[in-house]
């Protein structure tokens, strides 16, 4: 029963009654204006008291009683005609709803009501308006025995649970999107929680930009970071492997086109060591972007090959420029996961199964923490792991149930096509479009929809919509939802901590929930922001730390060179100990310059060993 909130002391009436003998209080207004979307209704603020009820309030859902129907509506605005207020008599007010379907009861006799988003019956003038039973308000948000999870509350009865169809959310993407603070990426982990549950089948990858959604996720999550990440640069394909040698500028085109040429040789003397340059023709032929290993060493090899031909002289400065490229990236600490020695093998069973949870081991959860990486790779790894996920789901048949959350989303998929990085984008494009046909379905996280590509954003079929302050990210946001529940949308810079408005495939109607409370250890940022909380008095910043992590290189060793061996300095190279370890030697009475070794006298002869 919905009982307003003002009223609760009181004894309200039972919305559950529909009688003759029903109170006349529960009337609220009468219809006086509709057309095909919405409608106004007369009432009054106040009663005949003069004490101001305040049972009209923005965002309520009323209902209007046809007879066998009730029409549902959504009150969006309230006002006065002459815009004034009488404290003799009663002030009357129009209230003006947006039409959101009905509810019709059922043929069998105690049986639930049934709401139909379409209006086959629209209110007529002078029908009665009132507040809507909560028996009436449950069958507005009844999913018809769609497999469904409870992740929250209804904005305007607590006591109502806000479900939504967990299948259709997924297998039609969907999107959460909000300003910051408002509770985004816990509402994003709450999700993730019930969808584990309810879908244990399910793989789910975070791409975490901000190294937050770990500890919030401790029982289902294994942590990926730049350290722990192997991702061979042979998986990479030849746009994907250009960005990182070209860090993030323009790529040259004669370089690339002689990497085009040159990674085909080096993966057939990987496969064929025997076979020299000779490149096979044909349908087994290998291409830049076939997945197969090779070595950087027989890269570098045909690059100097190349160069040394007489017909390739006009080439050599373009030449030289890419082999200057690629030993700069291999020797390059921050690309360690991609040029480890031990990465050479064919090591692709092996790093698909640990990003992608095959198998899983109770911990479906993969999230790759992208803070500590250089920007100019995170394109390029995301393309991987998307591109990956995609084909992963196309090759299981089905059999492999793929989530690829993309946090801070408008930044692999920007509505200017000039920014970003292009095989990111065409990676995450086919997965919103075709994913959920094979089984790969996209979650998509972000602050600023306006700056999102709208083709990703189409093809979500499920929105919640946090506050949003942003006027063009609040357009976005409507161009996306039903005319019929456009108002709803006018809460968009108002509503409160944890509240969202729901709407698409993954709800019956447009709703105003609240997300469920999570404990405070499990929101996404809390461990972070309590190691970094104000020192106590008298720690100071352990300023060499910051700085070695800034390097990111490790402590030399001390013997780096293997050759680099400690030697007796009374022997030469050539005698027969040189590089055994020194031992005690029997000096001469002769006066020796232990400089050099040797006896000023015999200056270029052999000493004499005991």
């Amino acid at each position: 029963m919905y009982v307003e909130r003002e009223a609760s002391v009181g004894g309200p009436t039972s919305q559950e009654r529909r009688n003759a003998e029903q109170n006349d209080r529960r009337i609220l207004g009468n219809v006086v204006q509709c057309d095909g979307a919405r409608a106004t209704i007369s009432a009054y603020a106040d009663d005949i008291d003069g004490a101001v009820t305040g049972l009209w309030t923005v965002g309520k859902m009323i209902s209007i009683n046809l007879g066998t129907t009730r029409t549902v509506g959504l009150v969006y605005a309230i006002g006065k005609s002459d815009r004034a207020w009488s404290d003799e008599g009663q002030n009357a007010i129009e209230v003006s709803i947006e039409l959101i379907g009905e509810v019709r009861d059922a043929a069998e006799p105690g049986a639930k009501p049934i709401f139909d988003r379409g209006i086959t019956t629209y209110p007529h003038i002078g029908a009665v308006a009132h507040r809507i039973r909560s028996r009436d308000l449950q069958a507005v948000y009844d999913l018809a025995g769609r497999h469904s999870i409870t992740i929250g509350s209804l904005s305007q009865d607590e006591a109502i649970a806000a479900n939504i169809a967990i299948d259709d959310t997924l297998a039609r993407h969907f999107a959460i999107v909000g300003t910051t603070g408002v509770g985004k990426s816990t509402a994003v982990s709450l999700l993730l929680r019930k969808s584990i549950r309810a879908r244990p089948d399910l793989r789910i990858l975070i791409l975490d930009p901000h190294n937050e959604f770990a500890a919030s996720l401790p029982e289902y999550c294994v942590r990926v970071d730049s350290k722990t990440l192997d991702l061979p640069f042979w998986m990479f394909k030849l746009e994907e492997f250009a960005e990182v040698l070209f860090r993030g500028r323009e790529t040259d085109p004669e370089e690339l086109d002689a990497l085009r040429d040159l990674i085909p040789l080096a993966k057939n003397l990987y496969r064929n060591p025997s076979s020299g340059a000779y490149l096979r023709r044909g349908s087994d032929a290998l291409t830049a972007d076939t997945p197969v290993p090779y070595r950087i060493a027989d890269l570098l090899k045909q690059i100097d090959e190349r160069m040394g031909m007489l017909e390739s002289k006009n080439e050599r400065p373009t030449l030289k420029s890419l082999k200057t490229r690629i030993e700069s990236a291999a020797a390059d600490p921050r690309y360690r996961f991609m040029f480890n020695s031990r990465l050479i093998e064919d090591t692709i069973h092996e790093t698909i199964g640990n990003i992608f949870r095959v198998p899983h081991h109770g911990r479906p959860v993969t999230c790759f923490e992208m803070a500590g990486m250089p920007s100019e790779v995170v394109n390029s790894v995301c393309s991987v792991l998307a591109r990956l996920a995609f084909d992963l789901a196309l090759w299981s048949e089905g059999k492999l149930q793929l989530l690829l959350l993309c946090e801070e989303a408008h930044r692999y998929m920007p509505a200017d096509a000039r920014l970003g990085f292009a095989p990111t984008r065409h990676a995450l494009s086919r997965i919103a479009k075709e994913g959920r046909k094979y089984g790969c379905y996209l979650g998509v996280v972000t602050q600023r929809p306006g700056e999102l590509d709208p083709t990703i954003l189409s093809q979500c079929s499920t929105f919640f919509a946090m506050r949003l302050a942003n006027e063009q990210d609040q357009a976005i946001i409507r161009s996306a939802i039903a005319d019929s529940s456009a108002s709803t949308l006018a809460f968009l810079s108002s509503m409160g901590q944890r509240e969202a408005i729901a709407f698409g495939e993954g709800v019956a109607t447009t709703m105003r929930l609240k997300f469920e409370r999570l404990p405070a250890q499990l929101i996404p940022g809390t461990s972070r922001r309590e190691e970094t909380a104000s020192p106590k008095s008298g720690d100071d910043v352990d300023l060499v730390a910051i700085v070695e992590r800034l390097r990111n290189v490790p402590k030399p060793q001390q013997q780096a060179i293997p050759f680099a061996e400690v030697v007796d300095s009374g022997r030469q190279a050539g005698d027969p100990d040189y590089r055994k370890p020194a031992t005690a030697r029997v000096q001469s009475d002769d006066d020796f310059d232990m400089r050099y070794g040797l006896k000023p006298a015999t200056f270029g002869l052999r000493p004499q060993n005991d």
